[in-house]
């Protein structure tokens, strides 16, 4: 609980100060990547990437692709970066000595334009394509990812990766289902939930990455960040200033091994007997009062050996494989609940107000349990059905 609410003052913390500016670290996108070429060696053999919302100077995921350029068969790699003036974060900005040196370099554009960062060839001479053969110069305008300059790139590239704002998540989901690129972004795992992505996870063109999220990620954030006063993890990593955000994943629809390999899971009767949560351990799975389907409050409690409908925890996607669950929809959705789902009953108006009575956040639509005459509103669940 002090880890959800942990997440949630951090996340919160960004949006409402404005403050997108979490830089991915160099060895989390080298461990997700990784799980890809394991799954195939050619993913970006030929290909076209696009790096948005990025700050190539500043970003791993330029230097990452650039260093990897060649081994990896990379056509042609693009970065592109939002003009500080456009910001919402306001941090002292500075132009580096990379800039600055530049024949190019412009004290207004600076501030006022995006850039763009290109790798295609090796312009040094020196036999080998890598960061010191990036080429850049400013944009038109100030790198906005719905500007028709950046749609373009977009519309050019066959992979998207990046580290989109949080604040803007959505926005730039839709950008990129939009394209119908292949891609691989970081967001929060409550996304999953969300009305724009959910269906396109339930229909498996959309999963999570590989990288288990878990232990959260930590991204470095500018010198004057503030840290929440609940802050409790580490500040500083390599000598640059960290903050840890719990229940950040990778989102992409880019295949890799792991999401095809099945939870390993006992019979129900066996959960019941050795179970190591105390919720399940002697007690029995209890099913929804609303749903015709059993709560699950925990993944590695799925029963192998049930063929029902059953509500887990959203945090199941990260362990979902599609070979051994379907995903039927997710609990608290009215619209679904009420024209398509043929396993949902609703209470009758007089159950109804009394139910809201107990509780205020009580809704009709999301999975609740009854014990006593008491109502218990479950956190947010999927519904799943095993496949056989």
């Amino acid at each position: 609980m002090a880890d959800k609410k942990a997440k949630n003052s951090n996340l919160t913390k960004a949006k409402n100060a404005k403050n997108d500016e979490f830089y991915t670290q160099y060895h989390d996108i080298e461990k997700e990547i990784n799980a890809y070429l394991d799954y195939d060696a050619n993913i970006f053999r030929g290909k076209t990437i696009l790096l948005p919302c990025d700050d190539p100077e500043w970003s791993n995921f330029t230097k990452y692709f650039a260093q990897n350029f060649e081994n990896f068969g990379i056509k042609k790699l693009i970065s592109t970066s939002y003009a500080p003036d456009s910001k919402k974060y306001k941090g002292g900005y500075q132009p580096t000595l990379f800039e600055t040196s530049d024949p190019k370099f412009d004290e207004k554009k600076t501030i006022t334009k995006g850039k763009i960062f290109t790798l295609t060839h090796d312009k040094t001479g020196d036999g080998i394509i890598d960061i010191d053969d990036l080429e850049w110069s400013y944009l038109k305008g100030d790198g906005d990812f719905n500007s028709k300059e950046i749609i373009k790139l977009r519309d050019e590239a066959d992979i998207i990766i990046t580290n989109p704002p949080f604040s803007l998540f959505r926005d730039f989901f839709a950008w990129i289902v939009e394209a119908e690129k292949k891609f691989l972004i970081i967001g929060n795992i409550n996304a999953i939930t969300y009305r724009e992505l959910f269906p396109f996870i339930q229909q498996n063109k959309v999963w999570l990455g590989a990288t288990n999220f878990n232990t959260g990620m930590y991204f470095r954030v500018p010198k004057d960040f503030k840290y929440a006063k609940s802050y409790k993890f580490e500040k500083e990593q390599n000598g640059e200033k960290v903050n840890r955000v719990p229940g950040v994943c990778w989102f992409t629809n880019i295949d890799h091994g792991r999401r095809h390999q099945p939870l390993p899971l006992m019979t129900m009767n066996d959960n019941l007997r050795y179970s190591k949560h105390k919720e399940i351990k002697g007690k029995e799975y209890r099913k929804y009062d609303n749903y015709d389907a059993i709560d699950v409050p925990f993944t590695d409690s799925i029963p192998s050996d049930y063929d029902g409908v059953m509500g887990v925890p959203i945090t199941f996607i990260d362990k979902y494989c599609p070979e051994q669950f379907e995903i039927i929809w997710r609990g608290g959705d009215i619209e679904w609940a009420e024209n398509e789902c043929d396993f949902f009953t609703p209470p009758n108006i007089e159950r109804a107000t009394e139910y809201k009575k107990q509780d205020k956040t009580w809704r009709i639509q999301n999975p609740y349990l009854l014990t006593n005459g008491k109502v218990k509103t479950v956190y947010q669940r999927i519904l799943i059905k095993a496949k056989r």
